[in-house]
C-alpha cells in the first residue's frame, strides 16, 4: 500500500502535467480543455484536503 507521501507526490505530478496540457490546448480544443478542467478541479480539491499548498503549483488559477 502506498504511503501518504507517495500518494501526494503522484497527485502533484498529475496536477502539474494536466496544467501543462491545459495551457497548450485551451485555444485549440475548448471542449477538451473543459473536460480536463474538471479533472484539474478534482486534483486541486484532493491536494488541498491533503494539506498541500497549491499557491506555487497552480498555474491555471
Amino acid at each position: 500500500m502506498p504511503s501518504a507521501a507517495d500518494i501526494i507526490k503522484d497527485y502533484v505530478i498529475e496536477f502539474s502535467r494536466i496544467q501543462d496540457w491545459m495551457l497548450q490546448i485551451k485555444e485549440v480544443a475548448p471542449e477538451t480543455y473543459d473536460s480536463m478542467y474538471k479533472r484539474y478541479l478534482e486534483l486541486k480539491v484532493t491536494l488541498t484536503s491533503l494539506g498541500v499548498n497549491l499557491v506555487e503549483l497552480d498555474r491555471i488559477k
